[in-house]
């Protein structure tokens, strides 16, 4: 089985290394060469072509954005966009998404040991979702004489589940009466786009929504204004103790963990520190375990498109506590890792399409007003 090939481009000697040496720990990755510009980096990829370029977007003699344009163009490719954690990096990062990058990630902080394994989690987790969206989209490599690799997967230290943040639902807890519906959703790779899609297709008096979204910190409250011009309801990032209320969604802050609590029929969110769990930090897990506890039946709880395998088990115990669970179908999903995991645990009998996820959102709403 071949390795994932990957080409570094940033002007920084020094986060080319970092970045390299990262991803050095992966035996399925395969770092071919780095450059310090666009020009670099064109003039090595005549001779060879990566499974996935690694991109910052500020760079000498061209800008990444328009790196990135002419890639798409010409030679469409999985790209992984790493940027700096500021507003303007992750306005930039978003219209890289909008391009066609397949993910965006912060600059790695290696402050501590703990830290640094976090760093080649996110990074190396990247680069596989990447490739699993370049095989997904037909993307073709002219110079590879087989199709790109699918390598074993790597697991760099322990897998924390949502046991890390959150005690496990009691299944005999009674629940208040008349709890208020809510609407708790998951995504990663992909979902930027899904999300895009589906939240401007709620009604303006959507029951409350709250939103796990894997990104980095400082990217989500740029997101969640581009969704909040683009949607009936109102979007933003969800701040420790906002109460949650119909015609308003909340997404989780990148780098932090949401816990929804029941403050009376209704919920409030909490926004906590803790370890990585399911090797992400937010977690859709600890969303949706969160979500069971407190909203139990009255809920509805929607995993989308996404690498990997967080929110699976929580969409389960969403289930097991009686909310309504669906899975984005696997032919609209950009990666069916987390939608596909959830179906054969069981956590959903139901796949949908993207576009029919807005319907069984409606019909959800209409029976939780008849009811």
């Amino acid at each position: 089985m071949g390795r994932i090939s990957v080409l570094i481009v940033d002007d920084s000697l020094a986060a080319r290394a970092m970045l390299k040496d990262l991803l050095a720990e992966d035996s399925g990755i395969e770092v071919i060469g780095t450059a310090s510009d666009p020009f670099e980096a064109a003039a090595m990829m005549r001779d060879v072509l990566p499974d996935v370029l690694i991109l910052d977007l500020e760079l000498p003699r061209m800008n990444g954005l328009t790196f990135l344009s002419k890639i798409m163009q010409q030679n469409p490719m999985p790209v992984v966009i790493c940027s700096s954690h500021t507003e303007a990096g992750s306005k930039a990062a978003l219209r890289a998404l909008e391009i066609g990058a397949s993910e965006v990630i912060g600059k790695p902080r290696l402050a501590s040991a703990a830290a640094r394994q976090e760093a080649q989690i996110l990074l190396t987790d990247a680069v596989r979702a990447a490739a699993a969206v370049g095989r997904s989209k037909g993307f073709k490599n002219p110079r590879r004489t087989a199709p790109p690799p699918k390598p074993a997967p790597f697991t760099p230290g322990p897998k924390l589940t949502a046991d890390a943040i959150l005690p496990p639902p009691r299944k005999s807890a009674p629940m208040p009466p008349d709890l208020t519906p809510l609407i708790a959703i998951g995504a990663s790779t992909g979902g930027t786009e899904a999300l895009a899609d589906l939240l401007p297709r709620l009604a303006a008096d959507t029951p409350p929504v709250v939103i796990t979204q894997h990104m980095p910190e400082k990217f989500t409250a740029t997101f969640a204004r581009r969704l909040d011009l683009l949607s009936k309801i109102e979007v933003r990032e969800a701040v420790d103790g906002d109460r949650t209320a119909p015609g308003l969604a909340l997404i989780a802050p990148g780098d932090k963990h949401m816990v929804l609590r029941r403050q009376g029929r209704g919920y409030r969110v909490s926004i906590v520190d803790g370890p990585q769990v399911s090797r992400h930090r937010p977690s859709v897990d600890v969303l949706f375990r969160s979500v069971a506890i407190a909203a139990g039946s009255a809920a509805m709880g929607i995993i989308l498109t996404g690498m990997g395998d967080d929110g699976a088990r929580g969409l389960l115990e969403m289930r097991e506590a009686g909310a309504e669970t669906l899975a984005q179908d696997e032919a609209s999903s950009v990666v069916w890792g987390m939608p596909g995991e959830a179906v054969r645990l069981g956590a959903t009998g139901r796949q949908v399409p993207l576009s029919g996820i807005g319907p069984e959102i409606s019909k959800y709403i209409a029976r939780t007003r008849n009811s």
